[in-house]
């Protein structure tokens, strides 16, 4: 059976739990707590040499990143698919989870690290140019569900990549202006599928 190493509040380890769960395949859950550090222990070194979450174990091939990993997930077990059929669908994909993990999820990252610390000590200049960036995401978001329910047309990586951060909106309290129709749409479509709730644990 796989191992998956996670961490639940994690956005990456709950990126490809959804990819699991889509797929419909089994695999034990391995919790690294990043809050004691656990991910720097020389054991989970040898796992992922730069201490980050995720990593998976298929039977002895170890391997990271989550990006990575969803894309493996793919290639080794198609069906059910998450990728389009054609070139222009699967670079498409690959485009919008670049966009999600270079300019979507960086944000998040910042205000939950702010979130964790005591109320006094949270930086609001952080929360609010975080919150910032976020906001300015939609405008793209908007423009590629143009016409479409998901992002590359059928549901894919690409819609994956971004249901976990689709989850903190609620959490950090980070409204989506309802000018913003195929985004509102489509964060309800996401929150529908079953892997949606499945993976927040």
């Amino acid at each position: 059976m796989m191992k998956l190493y996670t961490f639940p509040p994690s956005t990456n380890s709950r990126k490809v739990r959804i990819a699991l769960l889509e797929k419909g395949l089994e695999f034990e859950r391995i919790n690294v707590d990043l809050t004691k550090g656990e991910q720097k222990n020389p054991d989970y070194l040898n796992i992922h040499p730069f201490g980050q979450v995720p990593a998976l174990d298929d039977e002895g091939f170890v391997l990271y990143d989550s990006t990575i990993i969803n894309e493996y997930l793919e290639d080794e077990y198609p069906y059910p698919p998450l990728m389009p059929d054609d070139s222009e669908g699967r670079a498409r994909t690959r485009l919008l989870e670049d966009f999600r993990d270079s300019h979507f999820n960086p944000p998040f990252v910042k205000i939950f690290r702010e979130m964790r610390k005591p109320e006094a000590e949270r930086d609001a200049n952080v929360i609010a140019n975080a919150t910032a960036e976020i906001t300015q995401c939609f405008d793209r978001i908007e423009k590629e569900l143009q016409g479409r329910e998901y992002l590359a047309g059928p549901f894919s990586l690409a819609d994956i990549a971004f249901m976990a951060n689709v989850d903190l909106l609620d959490r950090f309290q980070i409204p989506v202006d309802p000018k913003y129709r195929n985004t509102t749409a489509w964060i309800a479509r996401l929150k529908a599928r079953p892997s949606f709730a499945a993976s927040a644990t």
